[in-house]
């Protein structure tokens, strides 16, 4: 695992949508797809995946993940949402996220809501976890060769990265299910996401 650093560096994990990469006009849907492509292209597992289409920004709107547009133009608190649905999607189901971004949109059609001083918190808090998530799978990485050490197969490299691909899948699991729990409560006791 002697490419973990060439692999982390390879997941890109400072791209994200800023505030300043938003620009203050409405953008038509093409535009939007363009926008996230241009920023998280480097992020796609393989090179044929598309970051955003069409027909999800149509799903996401039917499912009404966010508040309805205006002659077909998304405006920059569209783009704000849209980014955390990106964000969401890889580890919450659809309903989910309508689940949890149902009180941002209220408030967002409200004017109850600075989305921008909240998108920039949690562009903030991705930061903060990007750090740590560098400083877990170091550590992770150490306690794997530790275990690979007490084995007695000569086939270490190999072992060595089916126990680190189970730990991190196991670990990703872990916050899934912890998100999913949230989510549970927002809707089950009628907690407000406001």
């Amino acid at each position: 695992m002697e490419n973990l650093q060439k692999i982390i560096n390879s997941l890109n994990l400072e791209n994200q949508i800023r505030i300043e990469d938003i620009p203050q006009i409405d953008l038509y849907m093409d535009q939007v797809i363009q926008l996230f492509e241009n920023k998280f292209s480097g992020s796609k597992r393989n090179d044929e995946d598309k970051v955003l289409t069409k027909t999800m920004i149509n799903n996401y709107a039917k499912g009404k993940l966010f508040f309805p547009i205006n002659n077909k133009k998304y405006s920059k608190e569209h783009l704000i949402l849209i980014s955390l649905i990106y964000q969401l999607k890889g580890a919450l189901s659809i309903n989910d996220i309508k689940e949890t971004l149902s009180g941002i949109n209220e408030r967002v059609m409200n004017r109850d809501i600075n989305i921008d001083q909240y998108y920039e918190t949690f562009l903030h808090l991705t930061s903060k976890n990007n750090d740590a998530f560098k400083e877990d799978i170091e550590i992770k990485l150490k306690e794997v060769k530790e275990e690979v050490m007490e084995l007695e197969d000569s086939h270490s490299a190999e072992l060595e990265n089916i126990l680190m691909i189970a730990s991190l899948a196991h670990m990703s699991n872990l916050y899934r299910r912890a998100a999913e729990k949230l989510v549970d409560e927002m809707g089950d006791n009628g907690v407000e996401n406001k």
